[in-house]
């Protein structure tokens, strides 16, 4: 049996995105989170997940972060995007970060569904209004090295860069993570190591640059 967890903070659309599923897929196992803390928790309780429709932006996730946690966290999983951004840069840099594929919030039934199918089959899918001009976009070689580099961190490294980005101190983050402030600054120390860094402000830096303007609104 086919097992997924779809990945979004309002109620009502991962309702749809469900059905949407179970009708292309008929029996399958259907996992749910609201936030990216339930993601990685729900992925690690559950290794039989082949496939997550994620959200871009939810709780504990802004931009293409939530995307760089799974993919470094959790490689063999596939991730199929999910989002009202559906510029061709947005879904460039999406598919430069390891995502599968990519489906506009505003598609229909049918197309989640061969999306779906696509993914599960070890293809790519975008939309077909959108393949030709992010065909034409050149990978981000800048993208795709912080991919590389974010995917080096552990899941508790991942949150500590978190918080680091937000301006905790290590104290701060220590409390946040009921670790010791110790620890903290041994996670600190890898993650400068690993992300070729000096300090936290080029730490944090990096971070942000996973943020995504706002998609234009009608």
């Amino acid at each position: 049996m086919t097992h997924l967890l779809i990945a979004d903070d309002h109620p009502l659309y991962r309702a749809a995105l469900q059905q949407a599923v179970r009708e292309s897929l008929g029996e399958c196992c259907v996992h749910e989170a609201a936030d990216l803390p339930g993601v990685l928790a729900t992925l690690g309780a559950e290794p039989d997940i082949e496939l997550v429709l994620l959200d871009l932006n939810m709780p504990g996730a802004q931009g293409l972060s939530g995307l760089a946690a799974l993919r470094g966290q959790f490689p063999s999983v596939a991730v199929l995007v999910v989002s009202a951004h559906d510029e061709p840069r947005v879904v460039r840099r999406v598919l430069d970060h390891g995502a599968a594929g990519f489906i506009a919030k505003s598609a229909s039934t049918a197309d989640i569904g061969q999306a779906v199918r696509t993914v599960l089959d070890c293809g790519t899918w975008l939309p077909p209004e959108l393949a030709r001009a992010v065909a034409a976009l050149p990978a981000d070689a800048a993208d795709a090295d912080l991919a590389s580099r974010l995917a080096r961190l552990t899941e508790q490294q991942y949150r500590v860069l978190a918080l680091l980005a937000e301006g905790l101190l290590n104290k701060q983050i220590a409390d946040r993570l009921t670790i010791q402030e110790r620890t903290v600054k041994a996670h600190v120390t890898a993650i400068f190591e690993k992300l070729g860094v000096r300090n936290r402000t080029q730490a944090s830096v990096l971070l942000r640059s996973l943020a995504l303007a706002e998609p234009a609104l009608d």
